[in-house]
């Protein structure tokens, strides 16, 4: 990839394709997949990232020359929260569970980040005591408001709107108002409420499908509410789901698999977990068009796609080799 400079990489978030599963299509039952790792910095956490920020610095809490930014996040906010901010000029610390996977820590700090890593389990949780990465970066923040500002992607409404005022409307244009069934996978709960909330005020008989991880999951980025607090963004808007499905690793990891073999996509596991999703859904259904976020690509999870045996070297290379440019990557 050339070198892009920062104002450009920051034109580049939104607008992502909606592509057409042809493999999965039948005549009546449509599925489609918004592909998010074409934002700049390779997932849909390119879009609240940069809304927060420029929020923060549109409310005067964010200074150039003196903030720092600190985040607690599984990976694709702090590697977007990293690429943006560092590109408009400024610091980043993360705050990350030790078991995020080894690609997305070289990522983080390739792009500038100082790592603060807790012993969570894969998501920074969210209630009591189960809260380690949140609370470390509040921590942290809290007795230095004049340098620190988090973000907080649990409880800040820019993480909504950057879905409101851009996935939704892109998902209604791309599919010319003929979506009927929304599906997302669910972390903070921005891009599905987000989302949403748009599609509904459009059509309300738009199903929507929310996707949470199975209990003791693999599938980073997504969250089980047995296991953590559901986050207080989620709670405003919760009402807005229709319908909830609970994935497993194995069905995540077998839908990333297949995917692969029969569309030529490369996804991250969260997609997996979608499409399992989307599957389920299309068996008791005569007809509609299916839309679900695909939030990442493969690229960051190779380690675990080979602890796991699905795929090998060879295959992750030549999977890799599909994908397009992506701004973290032009070094490596």
């Amino acid at each position: 990839m050339t070198s892009t400079s920062g104002p450009d990489l920051l034109q580049r978030i939104g607008g992502t394709p909606v592509v057409e599963l042809s493999k999965y299509s039948t005549a009546k039952v449509k599925f489609y997949a918004k592909l998010e790792w074409y934002n700049p910095f390779g997932s849909v956490k390119d879009r609240p990232a940069y809304w927060m920020v420029k929020e923060a610095e549109k409310s005067g809490v964010l200074k150039k020359g003196k903030s720092i930014i600190i985040e607690p996040t599984s990976g694709n906010t702090g590697i977007a929260l990293t690429g943006i901010a560092t590109s408009m000029g400024y610091k980043v610390e993360i705050v990350i569970p030790e078991k995020v996977s080894e690609e997305t820590k070289f990522i983080l700090r390739k792009l500038g980040a100082t790592i603060h890593e807790t012993s969570d389990d894969l998501c920074p949780r969210v209630g009591a005591g189960t809260d380690q990465s949140i609370a470390l970066a509040a921590a942290i923040a809290k007795p230095r408001p004049d340098i620190y500002f988090m973000p907080n992607q649990y409880e800040n409404e820019a993480n909504f709107l950057a879905h409101y005022e851009g996935t939704g409307p892109e998902i209604w244009e791309q599919t010319n108002g003929k979506v009927t069934h929304f599906f997302s996978g669910c972390g903070t709960g921005g891009t599905i409420t987000g989302t949403a909330t748009f599609l509904k005020e459009k059509n309300n008989n738009i199903k929507i499908i929310a996707i949470e991880a199975q209990q003791n999951h693999i599938l980073q980025g997504l969250r089980n509410f047995k296991e953590s607090a559901m986050p207080e963004l989620f709670k405003r808007r919760q009402k807005a789901v229709d319908q909830w499905f609970t994935a497993s690793n194995k069905e995540s990891l077998n839908y990333v698999k297949d995917l692969l073999n029969r569309e030529g996509l490369f996804v991250g596991p969260s997609s997996g977990s979608v499409m399992s999703a989307m599957i389920k859904v299309s068996q008791s259904i005569d007809e509609g068009i299916l839309v679900g976020i695909f939030a990442d690509d493969g690229r960051k999870f190779k380690s675990l796609y080979s602890q796991q045996n699905l795929l090998s070297e060879n295959e992750y290379k030549e999977a890799e080799s599909g994908l397009p440019p992506i701004a973290y990557f032009q070094d490596s």
